[in-house]
């Protein structure tokens, strides 16, 4: 069974950081690109930062850079987000998905995967 477990979320003061976690289970991420995607109640998915499955190439959202770092330990299967300076609109649910057949760009801009783990809460707030 093809399972992503994402884990690491929680309550945290502005200015403050966490790192997510992104297990598989049932099959190696080696050969997937892999996305991290938020959503609030009420907007649409939205793409915050994909990685490569071959070169490690990666793309983030405009409104995450320079603050978020996505990275990948295909030894432990699994893909993190650092997530530093965080601020009240990053507040959400974050998911992360994996897809093979994609770039990064069209994975984040589009939000689209094949696989999706059922999404961690992440709320920045003092």
């Amino acid at each position: 069974q093809l399972q992503l477990v994402e884990s690491g979320g929680g309550l945290v003061q502005p200015g403050g950081s966490l790192r997510l976690s992104c297990a598989a289970s049932g099959f190696t991420l080696d050969y997937y690109h892999i996305g991290w995607f938020r959503q609030v109640p009420g907007k649409e998915r939205e793409g915050v930062s994909c990685i490569s499955s071959r070169d490690g190439a990666t793309y983030y959202a405009d409104s995450v850079k320079g603050r978020f770092t996505v990275s990948r330990d295909n030894a432990k299967n699994t893909v993190y987000l650092q997530m530093n300076s965080l601020k009240p609109e990053d507040t959400a649910v974050y998911y992360c998905a994996a897809r093979r057949l994609t770039t990064v760009q069209f994975m984040c801009v589009m939000a689209v995967g094949d696989y999706w783990g059922q999404g961690t809460q992440v709320t920045v707030s003092s």
